[in-house]
């Protein structure tokens, strides 16, 4: 069965212990990263009056998903844009957001919070402020999604390593959802060729997209170094296959006992694989140089532990007691973005289970090794 991305990637919906809007903390942390970037960014822009200051500003968030994340940086967009106008004796703007993700993404948890949000930005910015007009722009950005030199500042969190499509001709990667030291060298030439086509198509996009000396600020899953299997970006995909091993196993010692089929068969799990790459540094810079649209004014890497409600960054593995709590959080957070793609494969009827077993496995590893999440932010400006 082929995978076709953008019918089932989107984060799980409602509100829900296992939705997205529950368990999308990692994702909030990682915003609040950026927010230093935003600041010089903005301030840089005023300085130059690049279309800033008394028309309307326009932002885009491309693979926005639902819930608080979403309104929370076109929030801290209008705050920010409001004291660089302050400081500066100038009246805000008008605002036009964007907010872009997947035709199956949960646009109608977005809407129902609208009202709260545009009453609560009337009472504490004044009549004066704005206005700020929000509108949903659904559909994949490997395409185009904004007329010509019609935005000012895009950003995007957490979206940008997933993949167009699964990497073609990894059907050998067996026993592995993803990149993984086991994983036969084709397999991993074809997600890093895979990164690279998607990748350039993103920035040649959006460079007809924004206008000259406009900005895109962009967050995403990577790895600390060369190595395409490092921990910091596969282990927890190791985890997640071997808890699919599991049930494989115990599947087929019930059907020998009771005749009765196992719900999850080794040929599934060979033909499954995530549609995304976690790219080092010089990757992803060699990529910008190379399709050759933006100036890279910021690009860095940072941590983040599985669990985002661990703020221990000092040990380098977890008590037993701690671990089995941390666990259950970064299934939890797991969860929420990946079961889509796994309920589009293997069905909904595994998945409970698998992650009990997930969290199991996730659990004990913490104990043993603290592997965190490694992030990439960069910050670019359209020649």
């Amino acid at each position: 069965m082929v995978l076709e991305v953008e019918d089932v990637l989107h984060m799980n919906t409602g509100n829900g212990e296992s939705s997205y809007a529950q368990n999308s903390f990692v994702q909030e942390l990682v915003i609040r990263k950026t927010l230093p970037v935003f600041e010089h960014t903005i301030k840089g822009m005023a300085d130059l009056d690049i279309n800033l200051i008394g028309q309307c500003f326009k932002i885009a968030d491309l693979g926005c998903s639902s819930g608080k994340n979403t309104l929370l940086f076109a929030r801290t967009i209008m705050d920010i844009v409001n004291e660089v106008c302050k400081v500066n004796n100038r009246k805000a703007p008008q605002f036009q957001v964007c907010l872009n993700d997947l035709y199956g993404n949960d646009f109608n948890t977005i809407f129902k919070m609208l009202p709260n949000f545009l009453a609560k930005l009337k009472k504490e910015k004044g009549e004066d402020f704005g206005p700020c007009f929000i509108s949903a722009v659904p559909g994949s950005f490997y395409g185009r999604l904004f007329p010509n030199q019609s935005l000012h500042l895009v950003h995007s969190s957490y979206s940008v390593h997933w993949l167009s499509q699964v990497p073609e001709g990894v059907d050998n990667n067996k026993g592995n959802i993803y990149m993984s030291k086991t994983s036969p060298p084709n397999v991993l030439e074809a997600y890093q060729k895979q990164f690279f086509l998607d990748f350039t198509k993103f920035l040649n996009l959006r460079s007809e997209e924004i206008v000259s000396g406009g900005h895109m600020v962009l967050t995403f899953l990577g790895r600390s170094i060369a190595d395409p299997t490092s921990e910091d970006c596969c282990r927890i995909y190791e985890l997640l296959a071997q808890s699919l091993l599991d049930m494989l196993q115990e599947g087929l010692t019930i059907l020998v006992l009771t005749n009765f089929q196992g719900i999850v068969e080794e040929s599934d799990i060979n033909l499954f694989n995530l549609p995304c790459y976690t790219p080092c540094e010089d990757e992803v810079r060699n990529a910008i140089q190379n399709e050759g649209s933006f100036y890279v004014e910021t690009l860095n890497g940072f941590q983040g532990n599985w669990d985002p409600y661990d703020t221990d960054y000092t040990n380098t593995y977890d008590l037993k007691e701690d671990s089995h709590k941390h666990g259950k959080s970064a299934s939890n957070a797991f969860r929420a973005v990946v079961e889509p793609l796994l309920t589009s494969h293997f069905g909904n009827s595994i998945i409970d289970v698998l992650f009990k077993k997930f969290e199991r496995h996730v659990a004990e590893e913490l104990a043993i090794k603290k592997t965190r999440y490694f992030n990439i932010l960069i910050s670019l400006t359209r020649k």
